[in-house]
């Protein structure tokens, strides 16, 4: 099995992996990772699930998710949204946790689908997990227990709304304790602040951009080693404006000064600035300034 990328398309396929019983809902199930588990030949395979994931584990197991190895070691929550490939690692000591997972089927038909992005957690990298206190640990376990509970029963037409709402709450209190954990991490989040900022005054500070193209929220946090998500989330919380905002930031203050400081045609200077139409440009820097770059030049040397 080794290098090959498995599809998990649904519940029943998440349960035989882990060998768990069958699942008594079809859409939802909570996995004992103490007591579940899997086999050693499933691990040199790698799987695509088309579920929305949410593990905890106290001790022991690893896990390879994307590019980084992820240890379970600290009592630490960890997401993955739908198409996301993990890849476990090699068997450990059996250690207490828990695993969530439900299909975007669950969720779709109603309010919380559409609030789903905002829990922008699900899409970050394995070394921006969630890690909780043990309170934050038994309020959280008390949702899940709710959710178990629920879908433990008969089936009726309160079941999936009384699982959704649990669910949200579940996110909710995820948010929360995020939010948490950037406050409390507050030294170690304005060095990034502070490394983001010498990024984006030495990429805009070149006489020749690096890239033929404007270099997007991916570029700056891949030069972090963060996820896209991470960082704008980050940069939100201390600065009040995400990294597209503060990207758009530099570009404008580089066009102002070559709106002024050369006799370059405004689609000349889009082009240098990285954008692949000028309309797009002008656009933007109206958008940001509240006129043209053509009006600000005249404005400018009036």
């Amino acid at each position: 099995m080794q290098n090959q990328i498995i599809d998990i398309r649904s519940i029943a396929q998440f349960n035989a992996l882990y060998d768990a019983p069958a699942p008594r809902h079809p859409l939802i199930t909570v996995i004992d990772l103490a007591a579940y588990g899997i086999g050693s030949e499933q691990r040199e395979a790698s799987y695509r699930l088309d579920l929305y994931t949410m593990y905890f584990k106290e001790t022991g197991g690893s896990m390879k998710y994307g590019r980084a190895n992820y240890d379970f070691t600290e009592g630490s929550v960890m997401f993955t949204a739908p198409g996301q490939v993990i890849t476990p690692g090699p068997a450990g000591p059996a250690g207490s946790g828990w695993g969530l997972f439900f299909h975007s089927d669950l969720v779709h038909p109603s309010p919380l689908g559409r609030k789903m992005a905002d829990y922008s957690f699900f899409q970050y990298q394995a070394n921006e997990a969630l890690h909780v206190s043990e309170e934050e640990r038994r309020t959280l376990e008390a949702c899940l227990g709710n959710i178990s509970k629920e879908y433990a029963q008969h089936i009726d037409k309160h079941t999936a709304v009384l699982i959704r709402s649990n669910l949200e709450l579940l996110l909710n209190y995820c948010a929360r304790f995020y939010d948490r954990q950037f406050y409390t991490r507050e030294k170690v989040n304005a060095d990034i602040v502070q490394q983001f900022e010498a990024l984006l005054d030495d990429y805009f500070g070149q006489d020749h951009l690096i890239e033929t193209s404007l270099p997007g929220v991916g570029y700056f946090a891949g030069r972090l080693n963060l996820s896209p998500n991470y960082l704008t989330d980050l940069l939100h919380r201390f600065t009040g404006k995400g990294t597209l905002d503060h990207i758009h930031a530099h570009v404008i203050d580089r066009a102002k000064n070559l709106l002024w400081g050369s006799a370059k045609p405004v689609s000349e200077i889009a082009y240098e600035l990285g954008f692949t139409y000028p309309s797009q440009f002008t656009r933007l820097f109206k958008n940001k300034t509240g006129q043209s770059p053509s009006d600000f030049r005249t404005r400018g040397l009036a």
